[in-house]
This record gives structure tokens, C-alpha cells and sequence, in this order.
């Protein structure tokens, strides 16, 4: 059985074409790809890839000016924060959190609309395997073509489970029996029609948005299409430590909002979601509200404007 797709460039000793990342004593990183008789330069000095080469990941290696510099395959996480970008990246924070949230599993047949720079295709592309599926679709050439080469220069070529379609998802969605679909993009909202035909019932729509007017928007869309449960919004923050014998404090710099999430679940066909039950918060559905939801808010409970 021969290994999955990446395996051999994640294990064993530097081999050429590796990319390798360097920490320095300050704790900064430097990725480059290992090449026979190349050398890596630094203001501190530098030294020859050969050293490298054959040597185990974790070694540690000195430049011409005796500083240490730490030599480990970088991690996925690490390498879509350095690749290069044409969008920006989804941060691994979020990445990780579509992975759990939207339950990526082995073999699963994905669609994502929105590649940007390829983080979060070089994400779901690991999780779902060479036997899975993931269709990207990118309305910008230029996105494509930049996503295109960071996922192979990560994997090591192409990947067997991934197409690449440039164009927009609601136009060129042909895809049927999808079990996830991620969208990263403007405006989801436009999507749910060609979504809601895709996805097998119990599948997963997940939405990466980066306002709360376009979180709002999306939610009541999902609410008002009918096809979907009750949908979940959140987002995440990581804040790091410093750790140093008595010295245990928060960092004073932390990854705080890069965007929303959000899920909800296609139901079976023909079958109606039932109306929520709790009231809407005061003011949400008043006079000014002319947004999709206010309906089955009255419905579940009356505006708060009816309710005095």
C-alpha cells in the first residue's frame, strides 16, 4: 500500500527538495527548500544546505558566525502562515475550527468556494486523504494560480483528491452528493440555493465571513431558504503565555477577531425546520429591520415592536 499523498516529505532525515524552517535564538522563523550546494545566508552568517541533508530533523546547525539555528520540518500551521499569499490566509485557528466543527473525516467529498491562497484547501485536503474529494472554486485566476502552487509545494505535487475550478460556485457547482461545503467568501448568501442541491441530507454548510453585517445576513438567508436546521455563529481568540519560572503571565499580544463562523445542517428533502421557540431579543425584528427572518420570528413569538 503505498503511503498517502505528503507522508514521505513528513518524516526521516532532510532530503533535498525539503523545506526546512530555521529558529534562531530570538525564537524567529526562516523556511527555505534544502538544495545540494546551495548555501543559506543570514546577517549572523551562513552555512551549506549539505549540512542539512541526511541529517535528522531537530539537528542544530551554526553559521560562519557561530550562531545556532534549530532545523525542523515546518508545520502545516507554520506554512500557510509564511506561504505566499494572493488573499490572505484562513489562520490555523480557524482552520482548526472548520476541521472539528464542520467534522472533515477521512474519504468525506468536500466543496469549497473561495481558495484564496490555499490554507484552508491544504487543510481539508489533509484531513480528507487521497480518497476523498475537495472541488475549490476561485472566481480570480490569479488566486488560483498562487493556492495552485502552495498546496503542491506542501504536498509535493498535486494532490490526487483536488480540483481546482475557476468561476464562480453558484454558476459552475455541478458536484451532487457533497458531504461538506465551505464557503469563504463575500456574500454566502448567494450560494444556498446551489448548495442546498449538493449536499446529502445531514451534510454541513459552514461560512467563514469577516463582519458581523455579513454573520447577520447569512444567518437569516440560511433561516429563510428553509432547507436548513437552526444555524450556529461563533468566533474564536488565542491568547499565548509566557512561561518563565515565576514570570507566568499573558502575552501582551494575542490573535484576536480574523473572522465568523457558522454551520448548519441540510435537512431531508421535503421536510420543513421547525419554527425556533424562544423569543428574539428586544429590538431585533423592529420597524427598521427589513432583513429575511422577521416572518418566523413573528411566528415564533411576535417582533418585539408587537410585544409592547
Amino acid at each position: 500500500m503505498s503511503e498517502p499523498t505528503g507522508a514521505a516529505r513528513r518524516r526521516g532525515p532532510f532530503k533535498v527538495g525539503d523545506q526546512v524552517q530555521l529558529t534562531d535564538p530570538k525564537g524567529r522563523h526562516y523556511t527555505f527548500t534544502l538544495e545540494e550546494g546551495k548555501s543559506f545566508h543570514t546577517h549572523k552568517g551562513a552555512f551549506p544546505h549539505d549540512e542539512l541533508i541526511g541529517a535528522p530533523e531537530g539537528s542544530v546547525v551554526r553559521t560562519t558566525g557561530n550562531v545556532a539555528y534549530l532545523a525542523l520540518r515546518p508545520l502545516l500551521p507554520d506554512y500557510v502562515l509564511s506561504m505566499p499569499r494572493g488573499a490572505a490566509v484562513v489562520y490555523p485557528k480557524d482552520a482548526g475550527q472548520i476541521l472539528a466543527m464542520a467534522d472533515i473525516f477521512p474519504g468525506a467529498r468536500v466543496v469549497e468556494a473561495g481558495v484564496g491562497s490555499g490554507s484552508l484547501s491544504s487543510f481539508l485536503l489533509r484531513a480528507i486523504g487521497d480518497d476523498g474529494m475537495l472541488h475549490s472554486y476561485e472566481r480570480r485566476a490569479d488566486f488560483a494560480e498562487i493556492a495552485t502552487q502552495n498546496v503542491e509545494r506542501y504536498f509535493g505535487g498535486p494532490h490526487p483528491a483536488w480540483t481546482l475550478t475557476v468561476g464562480d460556485l453558484q454558476d459552475n457547482l455541478s458536484d451532487a452528493d457533497v458531504d461538506r461545503v465551505i464557503l469563504d467568501m463575500l456574500a454566502p448568501w448567494e450560494c444556498l440555493e446551489a448548495v442546498s442541491k449538493a449536499l446529502v441530507p445531514g451534510g454541513i454548510l459552514c461560512a467563514y465571513v469577516a463582519t458581523t453585517t455579513q454573520m447577520a445576513r447569512t444567518v437569516e438567508a440560511i433561516r429563510e431558504h428553509g432547507t436548513f436546521n437552526e444555524p450556529s455563529a461563533w468566533e474564536t481568540m488565542v491568547r499565548t503565555w509566557h512561561v518563565e519560572g515565576l514570570a507566568v503571565r499573558p502575552d501582551h499580544r494575542m490573535i484576536g477577531h480574523t473572522g465568523f463562523l457558522l454551520t448548519a445542517r441540510r435537512l431531508a428533502d421535503g421536510v420543513e425546520p421547525p419554527l425556533r421557540r424562544r423569543r428574539p431579543a428586544k429590538g431585533a425584528y423592529g420597524e427598521d429591520y427589513t432583513g429575511p427572518g422577521k416572518d418566523q420570528a413573528a411566528a415564533s413569538g411576535g417582533s418585539s415592536a408587537e410585544r409592547g
